[in-house]
């Protein structure tokens, strides 16, 4: 933690102790609202040389105030990163975390940090994300999400309600519960490891998409890949030299591909129902640095 050991005396001491309190928590926040553990990162250490030049005693909520500083932050880093994403090569997915199985059984953390739910929220607007996240995720008052976003409590309560209609009309019709995930994760790795197009195709939805991002590093699809017949063609060709393993991505069971030992791509998937309706391949390599030791995500 020597990063954040940076002021002298007891204040300094006290300083580090609460950020490193709530440094998980802060994490979270961030990452549901950037879906990049990189840029997450960056923000937490800007939030970190701020709160190290506040003076404590006039703190009275030292979470609120990190929370606010960290979504702050988070808010500029946003728009920035969407600049990004309109250059980035093929579809842009977000970069998955390795997770203690613990967090499915949190099925509404499960949700938030789905790589399903974070490309939902892809499709909000920065500041409606982060009343989202705030709000719906964390529960935290109107009043202080008004003061993180610099909005009054009343326009927040409007971005909240139309946030939380955007989200809803794009959540999956049918909930799986956690151990209905396994099953049916379970099931879609025996299909894909046999490459037996029949039971592929008895587990994906008719309409089912994939989207595969390489990021231009390594060979990917550049568009989505829509329909069960050729969804199921392109799992078909994995190969027997890579080995699949079931794990916890993002809260949620997913796949993970590898080649000579080496993570090849993460596979997550969304459920609607019984059926698979959504394949996220992640295979740009600078995505995939999170994937072999868990990472820490709270509310």
């Amino acid at each position: 933690m020597s990063a954040y050991d940076e002021r002298p005396g007891d204040a300094g001491a006290d300083a580090t102790e609460t950020f490193v309190a709530h440094r998980n928590l802060l994490f979270t926040v961030v990452y549901e609202m950037l879906g990049s553990a990189a840029d997450a990162e960056d923000v937490l250490q800007e939030t970190w040389l701020r709160w190290a030049d506040v003076d404590l005693a006039a703190v009275r909520d030292r979470r609120a105030y990190l929370v606010r500083t960290a979504t702050r932050q988070a808010l500029t880093r946003l728009r920035t990163l969407r600049r990004r994403k309109e250059s980035y090569v093929g579809p842009w997915l977000p970069e998955p975390l390795l997770t203690s199985p613990d967090v499915a059984e949190d099925v509404e953390l499960a949700e938030s940090v789905s790589i399903a739910m974070l490309l939902v929220l892809e499709t909000l607007a920065p500041t409606e994300r982060a009343v989202f996240v705030l709000r719906e995720v964390f529960d935290l008052g109107y009043r202080e999400i008004a003061d993180a976003v610099g909005k009054s409590p009343a326009a927040v309560r409007q971005i909240a309600h139309r946030a939380r209609a955007h989200v809803a009309a794009r959540r999956p019709r049918e909930a799986v519960s956690p151990e209905g995930a396994r099953d049916a994760l379970e099931a879609f790795r025996r299909a894909v490891e046999t490459g037996d197009p029949q039971r592929l195709l008895d587990l994906i939805a008719p309409d089912v998409v994939l989207l595969t991002d390489g990021g231009g590093v390594v060979r990917a699809a550049l568009a989505p890949v829509t329909g069960a017949e050729r969804v199921a063609r392109v799992l078909g060709g994995i190969g027997p030299a890579v080995a699949i393993e079931t794990t916890h991505v993002n809260g949620c069971p997913a796949l993970t591909l590898r080649v000579d030992g080496r993570v090849d791509t993460v596979l997550a998937v969304r459920l609607d129902g019984g059926l698979i309706t959504g394949l996220y391949a992640v295979r740009n390599p600078e995505k995939l640095s999170r994937v072999d030791r868990e990472t820490p995500v709270t509310r």
